[in-house]
């Protein structure tokens, strides 16, 4: 077993600095997950603790059930690969993964035979006699993870290991680090910034934001059912529209159109409340033409992104609702020139998803219709527990 569970694990850096605020988590024996989160959340520090690189101010750290808390790193029987490697340029390719074996105190013949044993199975056996400079970043980055297995540890950890990496290579690395992953059956933790890559890698993804963990979830739990608006900002190739919203009876009214409820939400919220209605882009069918229960605006940006275009619309404020308008329809009946007429007022933006060669153009009308169960409510920032959306098929992308 090499599950790592982390109890009230804070770091405060001189200053008082708080980088860690008394965080609980668990790793599970096996796992692939990923700390995500923006620039300062405390990600990478959160990792270097769990290595040793970083002396907690408070709290523990537990691998395998061992108190590692006080260990130094090379008692702890982890492995690190950082961002940018760091391999050794004076080094071969074969020296450099033999490396840590040598600091074991492991004798010459059975390092050089770890290390190629280890490189055959990367695909570096042909490299061995090389430096790094000699080397390209997709290489570079297998020798480090080379390094990382040669040893054995009962842990991965891994900083932003992609990072350096082009588009293309980045999408190679990622399939062989998850295959890698799988094969080795390894307790991995890896650091990363793109969201993508972490829906794409992880098996379990805790989110972080200023010292803490706003949400721990796989990945179809945080793009389905973000705990938070920020998560529901962060996570997802495109962010979660999060518009404004009044409840009204058995009514939704958002940017100027009533909508019924999302179902459950009925003995959640109550008449005349404020909430947040959250709809991601890739839940929202657009129409050049009025459709009943639309969300009214004029179309201000395409941008072009391949298979797909993100439209943004400016609709109305969620003042602006019709109150004299049935449930379901609000500005969605009315002429073009009306809509028009209501999106020259609007506050709020609103971002959909339009397939390939059904774009339309900035200075339109359009309308865009939530698909049932894929809509959510916050209030005061969290989510408000409503019924969930049927799970997805088999094998649908989880990312849109």
């Amino acid at each position: 077993m090499s599950a790592i569970t982390m109890r009230e694990l804070t770091k405060v850096y001189p200053g008082g600095v708080q980088a860690l605020d008394a965080l609980d988590l668990e790793i599970a024996d096996g796992e692939f997950f990923a700390l995500l989160g923006p620039s300062g959340c405390g990600k990478t520090t959160l990792l270097r603790t769990i290595a040793g690189l970083e002396v907690a101010s408070g709290g523990s750290v537990r691998i395998d059930d061992r108190d590692v808390t006080n260990l130094p790193p090379g008692k702890r029987d982890v492995a690190m690969v950082f961002q940018d490697y760091a391999l050794f340029p004076h080094m071969t390719v074969q020296e450099n993964i033999a490396y840590p074996l040598r600091i074991k105190k492991v004798d010459r013949r059975s390092r050089a035979a770890k290390a190629a044993e280890t490189a055959d199975e990367l695909g570096l056996s042909a490299l061995l006699e090389r430096r790094p400079g000699q080397l390209s970043g997709g290489q570079q980055q297998r020798v480090a993870l080379a390094r990382a297995m040669a040893c054995h540890p009962q842990v991965f950890l891994l900083d932003e290991p992609l990072s350096n990496l082009d588009a293309r290579l980045r999408l190679e690395a990622r399939t062989f680090l998850k295959r890698l992953q799988r094969e080795l059956g390894v307790t991995t933790v890896f650091v990363t910034h793109d969201q993508a890559e972490a829906l794409a890698l992880a098996d379990r993804i805790a989110v972080m934001e200023g010292g803490r963990i706003r949400q721990v979830g796989t990945p179809t739990e945080v793009f389905r059912r973000p705990a938070n608006t920020f998560v529901a900002g962060f996570i997802g190739s495109t962010p979660m529209n999060l518009v404004d919203a009044t409840v009204r009876g058995d009514e939704l009214h958002v940017a100027g159109v009533r909508l019924p409820l999302p179902e459950g939400a009925h003995a959640q919220v109550t008449d005349g409340e404020s909430l947040v209605y959250g709809v991601r882009p890739e839940y929202l069918d657009y129409s050049p033409t009025p459709v009943p229960g639309a969300l009214t605006g004029q179309v201000v940006v395409v941008e072009n992104l391949g298979s797909f275009s993100l439209v943004s619309l400016d609709v109305p404020d969620e003042t602006a609702a019709d109150d004299g308008a049935p449930a379901g329809t609000g500005h969605a009946g009315s002429s073009a020139a009306a809509a028009g007429g209501a999106a020259e007022a609007a506050g709020t933006s609103v971002q959909v998803v339009v397939a390939e060669g059904s774009e339309p153009e900035p200075g339109d009308t359009g309308w865009v219709v939530p698909r049932p169960g894929r809509s959510l409510l916050y209030r005061d920032g969290n989510l408000v527990a409503v019924a969930a959306a049927p799970a997805p098929r088999a094998g649908a992308a989880v990312g849109g």
